[in-house]
This record gives structure tokens, C-alpha cells and sequence, in this order.
């Protein structure tokens, strides 16, 4: 039971997805940073000379009403800001990083060998036996499997 919760945490694919949230999680605080100190002042650019910033009051005297628009904005920009990061800074070379020294390895090339060999194998074990299995009938006679 260890051992299969081992190979499970040394697989690639967990390592490398602990490591893109890590990736992630920093990218996400340095373009927070980037967006509250320069995107929202200038978002508050087109709001009114309140304090609630750039959104809609539904009822005039009621704070809790207003609809803020530019936390909505500044989380979209967030968003598109650290998909283009983390595309053009990971994705992007990672994949010309496998073109250039070749997408398969020793392992998944000897597997596809493997794959292909069993094939030939068991489509020459079916032509030898004629497709068909032994049976304990007598020869020259065709067994009949629904005996009334």
C-alpha cells in the first residue's frame, strides 16, 4: 500500500503539477501587485469622485447597493495577465524545448516496440490456430455448444 502511494507522489505528473501551482501562486502575487498598484488607479479614473471607486449605486443612500465594476475588471486583467506569464514563460519554450531535443524518449519508443511485437505475435498465434481454439470434439466434427 506505501509503495503504490509512493510511485503515485514520484510520478511526473504530480511533481509537475506541484510545481506549476508553486509557479503559479508566485505569478499571481507579483501581477496582484502590478495590477493594485497601477491598474487600479487608473480604473478609478472613470469612476465618480466617491470612495466606492468605478461601479453602479442602485439605491443613492445605501453603500451596500453599489455595484463595484472594477474589482471585476482588475480580476479579468489579472487573469489574462498570468495566462500570457505563464504561457510565453513556461508553455511556449518548454514546447519548442521538446521539439528540439525530441518528444520521445528511450522509454516510450522500447514501450511502442513492445506494443507493436505483441501485436505481430498475437495476429500470428490466431492465423496458426486458424482463428480458433482447441476443443475436446472428435475429430472432424464441429463441437456444438447449445446441446438440447
Amino acid at each position: 500500500m506505501l509503495k503504490g502511494f509512493k510511485d503515485f507522489l514520484l510520478r511526473g505528473n504530480v511533481i509537475d503539477l506541484a510545481v506549476a501551482v508553486v509557479i503559479g501562486t508566485a505569478f499571481t502575487a507579483v501581477v496582484t501587485a502590478f495590477t493594485t498598484g497601477i491598474i487600479n488607479p487608473l480604473l478609478a479614473i472613470f469612476g465618480d469622485r466617491n470612495e466606492l471607486g468605478w461601479g453602479l449605486q442602485l439605491v443613492a443612500d445605501k453603500p451596500a447597493t453599489f455595484i463595484a465594476i472594477g474589482p471585476i475588471v482588475t480580476a479579468a486583467i489579472n487573469f489574462l495577465l498570468i495566462a500570457a506569464i505563464l504561457y510565453f514563460v513556461l508553455v511556449l519554450p518548454a514546447g519548442k524545448a521538446k521539439k528540439r531535443w525530441g518528444a520521445a524518449s528511450k522509454d516510450e519508443a522500447t514501450e511502442l516496440e513492445l506494443l507493436q511485437e505483441i501485436r505481430d505475435l498475437l495476429a500470428e498465434g490466431g492465423k496458426s490456430a486458424g482463428g480458433r481454439h482447441e476443443s475436446n470434439a472428435p475429430a472432424g466434427t464441429t463441437p456444438d455448444r447449445h446441446e438440447h
